[in-house]
């Protein structure tokens, strides 16, 4: 059985915390899109994680880890992120990665930098990691794959010299920055494939042989549903689908093996970087939450930055289940809002004094702004509690009330940050 874990809404929803738990019954886990940009925090008996590029099942000896094709490989972070956990005395992590996954190369970073600097008020937000430019480069058909590091020299540098030539001309004429040296270039993919020699094979027959042998595999999405390029809040998007049915794509499974979808949302809001986010709230308000919300605060995983924060939408929601083929739901920091004598919800948009319930495309929901319906808090800590009907009232009605408005079924709720802080709704 395939089962994709991924986000109804901008990222960190909580999704690296649900796939650590799905893991104890699994046996393979994927990271099948994205890159270094985003990260998972995950806490368990070893401490507490910020994962970038490993995948969420890292933490199990029985788990084998992969890095689908689909992933925009920054080798380097991989293999530092590897060594970080292996010095706080985890066991080394089963890893397989896809020989035809690409590489981050120290030129997309560069890259990014470079665009986001030339855009200046008007730039996305960008964690500044090379993703756009190396998703450029794999649709322009210029990104190298890790089969390619075993090419004959000469034939590497062939490509090598190709795409140097194209480069430095954006780079002295647009960006008027230093030019690309070939046989760097070279050295840079040399020392890539020291490091990745060992763990790169074909993903794709091992994952079909598996599934013919009856395994259980998780596929861990990365950030969310309105961060998808197609179906997101358009252009503040991420580069690569973000979408459970990628997931096909991204690892090299069958599209219908994927026959469970689970959906992370978080019982507030919260997001990094630009784009519209009709629920957002501002001041003493969001810095509250903020200090109080995640596992210790909302910042970033990966860039440290303040989260923006919102109350929940149920509008964004909604659309983020049904454009993920969500089949479940996971509700998660739910005990942050203990705090609350009431907790405003979202629960439509006027845009142009009509009200909606259905999320619009970009250049409406600039227009849009919140219709609240403020529920009652529980105002008392519900940490600890692992029975649904030992949660408050209050609580459950928050729980329920979230579950019809976004019609789909919440089936387990988070109340900590550790894998036993769960609830199982049903």
């Amino acid at each position: 059985m395939v089962q994709a874990v991924v986000g109804v809404n901008w990222g960190d929803e909580g999704k690296g915390k649900i796939t650590d738990m799905l893991a104890e019954s699994a046996d393979i886990v994927i990271r099948y899109q994205g890159g270094a940009n985003a990260g998972h925090t995950i806490v368990n008996e070893y401490g507490k994680f910020a994962l970038h590029t490993l995948p969420s099942g890292v933490f199990y000896q029985h788990i084998v880890n992969v890095i689908g094709n689909g992933v925009a490989l920054d080798i380097k972070k991989l293999f530092r992120e590897l060594q970080s956990i292996v010095e706080k005395n985890m066991p080394q992590p089963r890893l397989l990665v896809s020989d035809r996954a690409q590489m981050v190369m120290s030129y997309h970073v560069l890259f990014d930098q470079y665009e986001e600097e030339r855009l200046g008020g008007k730039s996305f937000g960008s964690t500044k990691s090379g993703i756009a430019p190396f998703y450029s480069d794999k649709f322009a058909k210029t990104g190298f794959q890790v089969s390619e590091l075993f090419l004959e020299k000469e034939v590497l540098m062939e490509k090598i010299k190709r795409i140097c030539e194209s480069k430095n001309v954006l780079l002295e004429y647009l960006y008027h920055k230093p030019l690309l040296v070939p046989e760097e270039i070279y050295e840079e993919l040399m020392e890539y494939k020291k490091l990745v020699e060992p763990y790169a094979g074909n993903v794709s027959r091992f994952l079909w042989e598996s599934l013919q042998s009856g395994k259980n595999i998780l596929l861990e999405g990365q950030l969310g549903a309105l961060k998808d390029p197609d179906h997101g809040i358009y252009p503040m998007v991420t580069s690569s689908s973000t979408l459970a049915a990628y997931g096909a794509i991204g690892a090299g499974l069958p599209p219908y093996e994927i026959t469970k979808v689970t959906t992370v949302c978080k019982a507030y809001s919260s997001a990094v970087g630009a784009g519209v986010f009709v629920s957002e709230i501002f001041g003493e308000e969001a810095e509250e939450l903020r200090r109080r919300g995640g596992d210790s605060g909302e910042y970033g995983a990966t860039t440290g930055r303040p989260r923006r924060m919102g109350w929940f939408d149920t509008v964004a929601s909604k659309y983020g289940c049904r454009i993920q083929g969500t089949t479940e739901v996971a509700f998660t920091v739910l005990d942050v809002l203990g705090y609350l004598d009431e907790i405003p919800v979202c629960v439509g948009y006027e845009i142009d004094g009509e009200v909606t319930t259905e999320f619009p495309t970009t250049d409406k929901l600039a227009k849009a702004k919140p219709v609240l319906e403020v529920l009652p808090g529980w105002k008392c800590d519900i940490r600890g509690i692992r029975s649904y009907g030992e949660l408050p009232e209050n609580c459950r009605r928050y729980i329920e009330f979230i579950e019809e408005k976004i019609g789909f079924p919440i089936t387990m709720i988070s109340n900590g940050p550790g894998r036993e802080d769960i609830i199982f709704k049903n």
